[in-house]
């Protein structure tokens, strides 16, 4: 009875199995997988691989990615724009002032030629110098920038001599069409150069019945009443004269206004920058041109 007793007892009390020991090539195993596990956390943007994860590594848990907002537009962006669009404007700006210089110059040169054959070839002469005067300077500058110095000095030099005889045509086309208008401006017969004419051959015609019959104290005062009209009519005629270039006469107002009666050009001071101008800015176009390939490079 007792041998029974304490077999029992030993059956229950039997301790637990221990557990396998792991070798060293298991537990390295284990280290590089949970080593793995833990860059796929860190950077979960990236594939890994499936592999068989080991009941003993814990499952790892995937952090929520926050999509970035759309970018927004910024006064950043629209510089470049800006920047796009300054050559654009040149390069328009210049082709304009260049067609402008070639319908000048051509009819100019055209208006030279003593027959028609001869006047069909100074236009070629012009219109081809403004084409030269055009395109030199971009051609010249970047030639310098290619370290070819003596062909470009070369190319300026042309330029120069087109550019000279450019504006010589565009002076001779100005000065003749303002001289045209202001001419036919100053012809013009207004009210009062009407009224002073009229009073001067009522005064001439007083004077030839007073003197018809020979020079005497009343033949006298007509003629200084002649000499009067005479002059009313040149006054009223300088008048128009003034009135026919407005643009000159304001000028001057405004110079010396501004320069609190300090400087108060002539009207022939106006009239010779208005002319250099008129004939200079329809030739600057390939100035232009290569300011506009600088901007853009």
């Amino acid at each position: 009875m007792a041998d029974d007793t304490s077999a029992s007892i030993i059956t229950l009390h039997q301790p637990r199995p221990k557990k396998a020991t792991k070798t060293a090539a298991e537990r390295a195993r284990e280290y590089r997988q949970r080593k793995k596990a833990e860059k796929s956390v860190a950077a979960p943007d990236l594939p890994v691989p499936a592999s068989p994860v080991p009941a003993s590594v814990p499952a790892t848990v995937s952090t929520p990615v926050t999509p970035l907002p759309p970018p927004t537009a910024t006064s950043g962006a629209i510089t470049p724009l800006r920047r796009s669009a300054a050559p654009i404007l040149l390069t328009i700006a210049a082709l304009a002032l260049a067609v402008v210089g070639m319908i000048m110059n051509g009819w100019f040169a055209r208006s030279l030629g003593s027959t028609e054959t001869s006047g069909w070839l100074f236009l070629a002469v012009g219109v081809a110098a403004d084409l030269v005067a055009l395109v030199m300077p971009s051609c010249a500058a970047r030639l310098w920038q290619a370290g070819q110095r003596p062909t470009a000095l070369a190319g300026w030099a042309v330029w120069l001599m087109t550019f000279v005889f450019a504006v010589t045509a565009g002076i001779g086309f100005a000065s003749l069409n303002i001289t045209d208008v202001t001419m036919a401006r100053a012809a013009r017969a207004t009210p009062a150069v009407t009224t002073a004419q009229a009073a001067l051959n009522d005064a001439m015609a007083a004077r030839d019945r007073e003197c018809k019959g020979g020079v005497g104290k009343f033949c006298r005062e007509r003629e200084t009443a002649v000499s009067e009209r005479r002059q009313a009519v040149d006054t009223a005629m300088r008048a128009v004269e003034h009135a026919a270039d407005p643009q000159t006469e304001a000028a001057i107002r405004i110079v010396a206004w501004t320069s609190l009666g300090t400087l108060r050009p002539t009207a022939d001071d106006f009239a010779m920058l208005r002319l250099v101008l008129l004939a200079l800015l329809p030739q600057i176009g390939g100035i232009l041109l290569m300011v506009g390939r600088v901007h853009r490079s």
